[in-house]
């Protein structure tokens, strides 16, 4: 008996090398069709000239590659990876198959942020922070309102111990903001509540070059918070009381991930507007090609597909060959949602059979 189950093992340790090494594969093609598709038709032999030798015979073609695809594309690839990674870890903590990053209210602070630089901030006056710091100051207003949340958040997880009451007092406050939102958008002027909403929209291809390694470092930290945690998250899957048995601090535990999950999700966030359904998506994707519930699995599981699944939403909102760009969110809920509702009438279909 001993001997098969270790036979089952190495089979499945075997699919999921093999499982792991066509997504790597496949990233890769799909990272340079991403470089390579655009509005602009650049033959495949230039770029490849122009990104291994330096020279080119259009100047303009390498400008557009290096200074504005290039930069997209890693950032669709910090975003999916950060985006995967905290979905990910929510729904090990709440236990619950459709938390996703934004369920602590972590994109309703970023917007409240946003919301009062760009529609409170403009509306008294003081127009010359937009003009003066640009898109520094929609990351930083981001960033301060996610953490707003955060602090709240992990104020309540001190005092209380079940983790649905925090995952409703999240959404609450989640609310909270929204309104606050609302309430600034009805006073907005025309002008400054049409940035609003394009921001809304979300846009990979507004982070510069210092951004992107800003985007970088703080997505790198989060998901190395996540990795050391591999143990704990597994720990926590039959829940808070059988992680105590094995001396895991429950409290310590949700501070780590929120404070994880608020890195990835706030910064993503605040770099590239609300981008939604990835976080939801991604894991439930990495369980149903894996066949495992060990986050040592899913972890870079959930990382390679979300990496592909935003790199595959990039393509379709360049419209390659014409010059509109779709709004990122737009294509990631089109794309996300169907998968979503597979899921749900299939997990129906198997519980019905059994």
């Amino acid at each position: 008996m001993k001997e098969q189950n270790i036979l089952m093992r190495k089979s499945k340790n075997r699919k999921n090398l093999l499982l792991t090494a066509v997504l790597v594969l496949l990233l890769f093609i799909v990272f340079f069709l991403d470089i390579f598709l655009g509005s602009v038709k650049i033959p495949f032999r230039d770029i490849f000239t122009f990104l291994t030798s330096g020279s080119t015979s259009h100047p303009e073609w390498k400008v557009i590659v290096l200074d504005f695809r290039i930069p997209r594309t890693l950032t669709a690839v910090l975003a999916g990876t950060a985006l995967s990674v905290s979905g990910l870890q929510m729904q090990t903590i709440f236990r619950n198959p459709l938390a996703g990053p934004y369920v602590l209210g972590i994109s309703s602070g970023a917007s409240l942020g946003v919301a009062i630089l760009v529609m409170g901030f403009t509306s008294l006056g003081f127009t010359g922070v937009l003009d003066n710091f640009g898109n520094w100051a929609l990351v930083i207003a981001a960033t301060l309102g996610s953490g707003l949340i955060l602090l709240l958040i992990l104020a309540v997880s001190v005092r209380i111990r079940d983790i649905m009451t925090i995952l409703i007092l999240g959404i609450l406050f989640g609310s909270i903001a929204t309104a606050l939102v609302a309430v600034l958008q009805y006073f907005s002027t025309e002008s400054m509540l049409k940035s609003f909403i394009v921001w809304t929209m979300g846009s990979l291809g507004n982070v510069s070059g210092d951004q992107l390694s800003i985007l970088g470092l703080i997505v790198f930290l989060g998901v190395l918070i996540s990795f050391v945690s591999v143990k704990i998250l597994n720990a926590m899957l039959l829940g808070e009381d059988y992680a105590r048995t094995l001396g895991v601090n429950a409290k310590t535990v949700r501070m780590v991930v929120f404070i994880s999950t608020s890195l990835l999700a706030g910064a993503v966030t605040a770099f590239c507007g609300p981008i939604g359904f990835i976080g939801i998506v991604v894991p439930h994707i990495a369980r149903l090609f894996y066949k495992t519930a060990d986050h040592k699995v899913l972890l870079p599981g959930s990382v390679l597909i979300g990496t592909l699944f935003m790199l595959i939403s990039d393509i379709f909102s360049k419209l390659p060959g014409y010059d509109q760009v779709l709004p990122i969110n737009s294509v990631t809920a089109l794309m996300g949602i169907p998968v979503i509702i597979w899921i749900i009438i299939k997990r129906k279909k198997i519980i019905s059979v059994s």
